[in-house]
C-alpha cells in the first residue's frame, strides 16, 4: 500500500505540473476510493487546451473573452478601444512595459506607473489594500496583489467590477490630464 500511496502522489505531482486534469484510480478496493485531482485550469482561468494567441494591435479574440467575464455586449466596442489603448491588446503588461509584435516584454520605458496591470492596465489603488483602503477589486474579488491580474480572463472580470462602480470613469483619461 505504501508503494501504491507514492506512486499516486507522484502521478498527482506530475499531473499537476502538467496542468493535466484527469482523476487516478487506485486498484479496486472495498472502498472503490479514487483520487481526483483539482485541475490547474481553474474554471475561471483560460482554458489551455484552445489558446489565444496574442499579438499587438490584434484584439479580435477580446468580445468572446469579454462575454466569458461578464460584459455586456453594449460595452465591448469601447473596452476594445481601451484595451487596445492601454496594453495593445497584451495581457502580460505592466505600466511602462515595451513589447515586441507577439506581446513579449522587451524592455521597459517608463517607471513611475508599474502597478498598472495587465489588458486593462488596472491600478494597483484599485487592488492594492496598503495604497487604498477600499480598493475594490481586493474586496469584492479578493486578489490584492498583481501577478492574479495578468491572467487576461481575470483582468476582464477585475475591469467589469470598476466598470459596474463607475463606468469606463476609470480609463478617462481626462481624469489624469486637462482635456
Amino acid at each position: 500500500m505504501r508503494i501504491l500511496t507514492a506512486i499516486l502522489a507522484t502521478l498527482t505531482s506530475l499531473t499537476m505540473s502538467l496542468g493535466i486534469a484527469q482523476a487516478v484510480s487506485a486498484p479496486a478496493q472495498p472502498s472503490h476510493a479514487v483520487i481526483a485531482l483539482q485541475p490547474l485550469w481553474q474554471a475561471d482561468r483560460l482554458d489551455p487546451i484552445q489558446p489565444i494567441r496574442y499579438r499587438h494591435g490584434d484584439v479580435s479574440w477580446l468580445p468572446n473573452l469579454a462575454k466569458q467575464a461578464g460584459w455586456p455586449d453594449q460595452a465591448i466596442p469601447q473596452l476594445t478601444q481601451i484595451v487596445l489603448r492601454e496594453s495593445g491588446g497584451c495581457p502580460n503588461r505592466r505600466g511602462g512595459d515595451k513589447v515586441d509584435k507577439d506581446c513579449n516584454i522587451t524592455g521597459v520605458s517608463e517607471w513611475n506607473h508599474r502597478s498598472d496591470t495587465g489588458l486593462l492596465q488596472i491600478n494597483g489603488v484599485n487592488y492594492d489594500l496598503s495604497r487604498n483602503k477600499w480598493a475594490a477589486i481586493c474586496r469584492e474579488m479578493n486578489i490584492c496583489t498583481q501577478p492574479p491580474l495578468l491572467d487576461p480572463l481575470t483582468n476582464l472580470k477585475a475591469g467589469l467590477v470598476l466598470y459596474n462602480l463607475a463606468g469606463f470613469e476609470p480609463w478617462n483619461l481626462c481624469n489624469w490630464r486637462d482635456c
